[in-house]
């Protein structure tokens, strides 16, 4: 039966998570939202268009009636859910309903904060935090004409510039003495103040409130400094606080917010949180986009897929205001550890101020040209090192025009909030015919959410109809047998829980009954990785689960007795030659990998040499771990050979019967003597005086390449653990015969170091490797 989720909030964060659950598994639970206003799940972040004229109330609903309908969802719109009790697994809600859970979402977001002064009662002070606000202010508008927003954040801000467009006179009253300062330097804030003054908003700077006036309504605002202003409409915009009195009430532990672990586990069993409501590692997150990244971790941990867990976000902002280019991110304050590039035309109103902390940079502030906004977020989240001709590229001044467009990658993303690519975007466009950014925000959510990438993705629009495009994206399926992407295949196997080949060819309902050549290695190799107890045969030529002999065209079979690390000795030599003599195998040879090979063993002598030779078989798929050990033949070399022979004996034995993505070699050096032949392996391990050097991503197929130095181990146990950490996530993340090359310059060589690098990531992902290995440890194989 399924479990019975509940999800607290009908919220951007709430429902997000319940669409990455539908994704992940959307067979896995009933599921029902409660939610306090009485609207569908809308995008509060646009509520400030509404106010500015560019959308309507209704353009900002995210999930329509029929979606909540077609995924079997119950909501209980303008309903509160009053009490948690998490020892009979019950909600009690305002309404004096009592629903059971399984497993419970926290979803309750944030409620705007309200000074503490005089007045605030009075008619006319409105907060703007919901729809039922933004009618409010809109009604207003049509009966006064002076409005006060106080507050110079972002919300502020936005707010204020809506109620210039619904004909509003606007004074902003901000307590600090620039605008934004949590997002902008002095230089960016003192920009924003101009051009928003020449939009007609007049600021009231380093002013604090002391008290509301008027008899029923608001006449007039003062200050502790004695000074006044006149107004008809206040609009409270000071900041927003996690809504955590359920939690409270509900013996859930808090602190600012509702304390959470990496996978947004509460102190409480099976109850979750998710949102602005949540405080995870004493961080509170107000914007979409960390939202939006802990609702896919817990989609994935709830749905018992593995998951590294949340690690928090970098902070990054936009200012959705017309005539206004603004991007914000990461850090932006200097100090002794860091140094600026910074660039200032005040005829054109560009301002750039990018922070390095090294060679990384760890922060920025654009206005005026925030063009390279993805690419520096890209870089921060990354952590990439950025060489001075990068950072030359990123201090010029650029026109929007097609070129700035056409230059991006494909892999460059657009839209921040959703993660959706530039590439995912012209697919869309070329094979959907989409016309309008409407059409591209239903199609691919980029822009859906807080708007800020919207001029973008219409200048990507208008490049992808234009004559200067010659990007043509095409689907490329994963075989002949379907028109799936590969992509589309492993993800149709983790909703639909399809577990064996036979599956995969009736439930995505494939041209073939049995597939390919192209299609049944693809298939076998994901569904072992998806069910680490898979039981399907990788390639057709096991005689059974012990014996590992390929078959031949000729019909005879061919076996290769394993030697860990290439050595051997008299005793095994001795009894491979009688076996040879004895069934006449007359075919030998020694493997790139420093084996003996039995070529031409007849199939009714197969079962006798197996018995006979009473040694482990090196296995016969062809995606495995190969390893090299150049710690013998070379002449010149007088270096000490005993902690290399060690290390590949360990390495092989650890990870002799993983089923990789593509063929992996893995070379061993005890010393630098064979370095140039050594760093064409897609792994390899070089003694050094310190330790291990290890380099990745080499290959002689198809061009030669020298592999690049992924760090430097300072003993051999550091180097198995990084080698196996290393390992087992290009086989979690690559692609069905992508080589480590071609991977390591897709996912990028900063980020698997940052997995590895990391203590706990790498122990996961080592305890996977180990479980995998579990049932051939101690087996006769």
């Amino acid at each position: 039966m399924k479990k019975k989720l509940v999800v607290i909030g009908n919220g951007m964060a709430g429902v997000r998570s319940v669409e990455e659950i539908l994704k992940q598994n959307s067979q896995a639970f009933d599921i029902s939202i409660i939610g306090s206003e009485p609207h569908l799940n809308y995008n509060r972040i646009l509520l400030s268009s509404v106010l500015q004229g560019e959308v309507s109330l209704q353009d900002i609903t995210i999930n329509p009636l029929e979606w909540y309908a077609e995924n079997r969802i119950e909501l209980y719109p303008g309903e509160t859910a009053v009490k948690v009790d998490s020892n009979k697994k019950e909600i009690v809600t305002d309404k004096k309903r009592t629903i059971s859970y399984d497993k419970l979402i926290l979803a309750t977001g944030s409620t705007p904060f309200i000074l503490p002064i005089q007045g605030i009662d009075k008619e006319g002070v409105v907060t703007f935090r919901t729809i039922e606000d933004c009618k409010s202010i809109i009604e207003t508008s049509k009966q006064y004409k002076k409005a006060v927003v106080i507050g110079g954040g972002v919300l502020g801000l936005e707010a204020a510039r809506g109620l210039l467009n619904l004909g509003l006179e606007v004074k902003v009253i901000h307590n600090q003495e620039y605008l934004m300062e949590r997002q902008l330097d002095l230089t960016a804030s003192r920009m924003l103040q101009k051009e928003l003054e020449q939009q007609g908003i007049e600021f009231l700077l380093s002013k604090v409130t002391k008290e509301i006036v008027g008899d029923h309504r608001v006449e007039k605002i003062e200050f502790i400094d004695g000074t006044s202003v006149e107004t008809d409409l206040v609009v409270m915009s000071v900041g927003v606080r996690p809504n955590i009195e359920l939690a409270k009430e509900s013996d859930i532990l808090t602190n600012r917010g509702i304390v959470v672990n990496d996978f947004l586990e509460t102190n409480k069993t099976d109850i979750y949180a998710v949102g602005e409501c949540v405080e995870h590692n004493g961080m509170v997150y107000g914007l979409v986009k960390p939202l939006y990244e802990q609702g896919q971790v817990l989609a994935k941990h709830i749905c018992g897929i593995a998951e590294e867990g949340y690690k928090g976000s970098v902070l990054s902002t936009s200012l959705k205001v017309p005539g206004v280019d603004l991007f914000s991110v990461g850090e932006f304050g200097e100090d002794e550890t860091t140094k600026t590039l910074k660039m200032f035309n005040e005829m054109d109103g560009v301002y750039k101020n990018i922070v390095i902390r090294g060679d990384i940079i760890v922060g920025a502030v654009l206005y005026g040209d925030t063009t390279d906004q993805s690419k520096l977020l890209d870089m921060i989240l990354k952590r990439k090192h950025t060489s001075d001709e990068e950072k030359r590229m990123l201090l010029q001044s650029k026109d929007k025009d097609a070129g700035v467009i056409k230059s991006m990658k494909l892999s460059e993303i657009i839209c921040n909030c959703n993660g959706v690519s530039k590439g995912a975007i012209i697919e869309a466009v070329q094979q959907k015919e989409l016309t309008t950014v409407d059409q591209v925000k239903q199609c691919t959510k980029a822009s859906s959410s807080c708007g800020g990438c919207k001029s973008v993705v219409a200048d990507l629009l208008a490049y992808i109809h234009s004559d200067e495009c010659d990007e043509v994206i095409q689907k490329k399926s994963l075989c002949a047998c379907t028109t799936l992407t590969e992509d589309e295949v492993v993800l149709q196997i983790q909703q639909r829980n399809l577990s064996s080949l036979q599956d995969v060819f009736v439930e995505l309902n494939w041209n073939t009954k049995e597939g390919c050549s192209s299609c049944v290695p693809a298939l076998n190799y994901y569904l072992a990785m998806i069910y680490p107890k898979y039981e399907g045969k990788n390639e057709p030529f096991f005689v059974n689960e012990n014996m590992k002999a390929q078959l031949q065209k000729d019909g005879t079979y061919s076996i290769t007795p394993q030697m860990y690390g290439g050595v051997t000795n008299v005793a095994e030599l001795q009894k491979i030659s009688s076996i040879m003599e004895k069934y006449k195998i007359t075919d030998v040879g020694i493997t790139p990998e420093q084996r003996i090979q039995l070529i031409g063993i007849k199939k009714e002598d197969i079962h006798a040499v197996y018995s006979e030779l009473n040694m482990h078989l090196r296995p016969a798929h062809k995606n495995n771990i190969r390893l090299v050990n150049a710690s013998f033949g070379d002449q010149e070399c007088r270096c000490s050979k005993g902690n290399a022979l060690h290390l590949a004996v360990e390495l092989e034995k650890k990870m002799e019967y993983l089923l990789t993505p593509h063929r992996v070699v893995l070379g061993i050096a005890a010393c630098k003597h064979s370095e140039v032949d050594m760093i064409t392996k897609d792994i390899s391990v070089i003694g050094i005086n310190r330790g291990w050097e290890i380099y990745v991503g080499g290959s002689i197929s198809p061009h030669i390449r020298q592999g690049e130095l992924f760090t430097v181990a300072s003993n051999s146990q550091e180097a198995k653990e990084l080698i196996c950490g290393f390992v087992q996530y290009y086989r979690e993340t690559a692609n069905y015969l992508e080589q480590i090359c071609d991977w390591t310059g897709r996912v990028g060589l900063i980020h698997i170091r940052e997995v590895l690098f990391e203590d706990v990531l790498r122990k996961q992902l080592i305890e996977r490797l180990e479980a995998e290995m579990l049932p051939y440890v101690g087996k006769p194989v």
